[in-house]
């Protein structure tokens, strides 16, 4: 059987990591800024999150949702204190496409209407709403059977009023840092407004904070830099450090009931224990700081580099727009200079190191790209 192709893949085979860094089979080792599309949170095996799992998986992995799992209300009392949203619900499932998926399910369920507003060049999952890299406020796309998603413009608050006031829009989402769009940042009045208008109109807000979300831009959501509190917030990623899992964070306004969402293996022993791991370092080592502090470093030394046309982003979510493709540049800081970094689009290289990457490793970073540039 052959694998089905459908990712263009490096010739490179990575066998393990430790922090920030990765190593292939050849034992070759490289300096990791994009930690499997800002899966990997707290670095590569990090002895307590291995003591956590080696210990749960030597017990019991997972077992039916139809029976009680304490681990599933440790998870949900660390998110609530860390994150500040202790008077939300939590609803643990596998990955990112599934939560929003559940979130917009939720919308729809509690305000009666089926219709999505979202935003041009935002990225919500691979099912129920992959938008296109485009700002064409024309876009129609199939959510469910029931209803459909209309795409407005990013940063456009009126041209969003104007579709949450048709009185038809179960949610408007967005992402709080648009990662595949290119690392495009959200205005703090753009959110404000948002969020005004959904609630006159009761309208849900769901924010898409899988990839933004969990420390990596220096709050421990991306849209708290706005200081406001959507109704529905969605996470993945760096959840587990590299164990498949999701959540959806849920207003205490929205009540639950038996049947209206469903799940195998949604926080199953095994993720429970990766995600209460994850919780456990970010806490004890100050993660969300250091992603703030050397994000803000690196993106200053950055844009000291002449050849880069724009570096945007928050904490550790950084984006660096050239005025050219960067499919060569990215290969080649992978092959000749052994650094992983990601891309957004055609122009934008994308970073999403681990968020115990260090102000030691930035410049060891600065100094491979800048000898390569």
């Amino acid at each position: 059987m052959n694998l089905f192709d459908v990712y263009p893949l490096f010739d490179v085979e990575i066998a393990r990591g430790k922090g920030c860094y990765a190593y292939d089979t050849d034992g070759n080792e490289y300096l990791d800024l994009y930690g499997g599309h800002a899966v990997i949170s707290i670095g590569h095996a990090h002895p307590h999150y291995v003591e956590m799992i080696s210990a749960q998986v030597a017990k019991i992995g997972f077992y039916s949702n139809s029976v009680r799992n304490s681990l599933q209300q440790q998870v949900a009392d660390r998110l609530g204190a860390i994150s500040g949203y202790d008077d939300y619900q939590l609803f643990l499932i596998n990955s990112g496409a599934e939560a929003n998926e559940n979130a917009m399910k939720l919308a729809s369920f509690h305000t009666g209407r089926s219709r999505i507003v979202a935003f041009g060049k935002a990225f919500h999952g691979r099912t129920s709403l992959a938008v296109e890299a485009t700002d064409n406020p024309k876009i129609v796309a199939p959510v469910n059977a029931s209803g459909h998603v209309t795409f407005v413009p990013f940063n456009d608050l009126d041209a969003a009023r104007a579709e949450i006031a048709k009185g038809d829009v179960a949610a408007v989402i967005v992402e709080g840092v648009q990662g595949v769009g290119g690392i495009r940042i959200p205005t703090p009045e753009f959110l404000q407004g948002l969020q005004k208008a959904c609630r006159e109109a009761g309208t849900l807000l769901i924010l898409d904070e899988i990839q933004s979300g969990y420390g990596r831009t220096g709050k421990f959501f991306a849209h708290q830099h706005a200081g406001i509190r959507p109704d529905i917030i969605t996470v993945a990623k760096g959840i587990g450090n590299g164990f498949p899992m999701g959540a959806v964070l849920i207003s205490p306004e929205i009540k639950p009931s038996y049947g209206m969402l469903g799940t195998t293996f949604g926080g199953n022993h095994l993720a429970c224990a990766a995600a209460i791991a994850v919780l456990d370092v970010m806490k004890e080592e100050n993660l969300v700081e250091n992603a703030r502090e050397v994000g803000e470093y690196l993106m200053a030394e950055l844009r000291k580099i002449p050849q880069i046309k724009e570096v945007r982003g928050l904490g550790l979510m950084i984006g660096m727009e050239f005025d050219f493709p960067v499919k060569d540049l990215r290969k080649a800081l992978v092959m000749e200079k052994r650094v992983f970094t990601g891309a957004s689009g055609t122009n934008v290289i994308r970073l999403l190191p681990p968020l115990c990457f260090t102000r030691a490793l930035a410049d060891e970073f600065l100094t491979r790209f800048k000898s390569l540039l």
